[in-house]
């Protein structure tokens, strides 16, 4: 079951996207300088159907894109909810994944973000990152993380 510890409306996870973000625990990554250790833990309140029912009542007007934070150890749980977003919903779905590869599951989402963070690489904002956000948009997959550099 995947759980989640907080969430919130952010501007700068996903371009041109006012998104829901919602922090899963049970990180099995633990990369070095996480800005979230706490995320290592398995903590928090159940992520079902439910409580996004609660939160899109409460924020999808509010919102355009719903953007899970980790879930790498139950990705097929990830999936499961990014399809039932979609299914009552028009908002777009992204996932911020640990893992250095798209996952299998990746024309589920508008957007992927893939690779654990390396301090010596930097964010997504690093031109050296070695992290990628992906958009999925008319059948094609779309690396867009030079959005990122300023």
């Amino acid at each position: 079951m995947l759980k989640y510890y907080n969430y919130d409306i952010v501007f700068q996870e996903i371009p041109d996207e006012v998104t829901l973000a919602v922090n899963i625990t049970d990180c099995p990554h633990r990369c070095k300088g996480c800005h979230s250790p706490h995320l290592h833990q398995n903590i928090g309140e159940a992520l079902d159907h439910k409580t996004l029912d609660t939160l899109l009542a409460k924020y999808g007007r509010q919102i355009t894109c719903v953007c899970f934070m980790g879930g790498d150890r139950n990705p097929k749980e990830v999936s499961e909810l990014a399809h039932y977003i979609r299914q009552h919903s028009k908002l777009k779905v992204a996932w911020y994944s640990g893992n250095d590869t798209l996952p299998q599951n990746a024309a589920q989402f508008d957007y992927l973000k893939v690779g654990g963070y390396r301090p010596e690489l930097g964010g997504l904002r690093s031109r050296t990152t070695n992290q990628r956000l992906y958009c999925n948009a008319n059948g094609l997959t779309t690396d867009i993380t030079s959005r990122f550099w300023r």
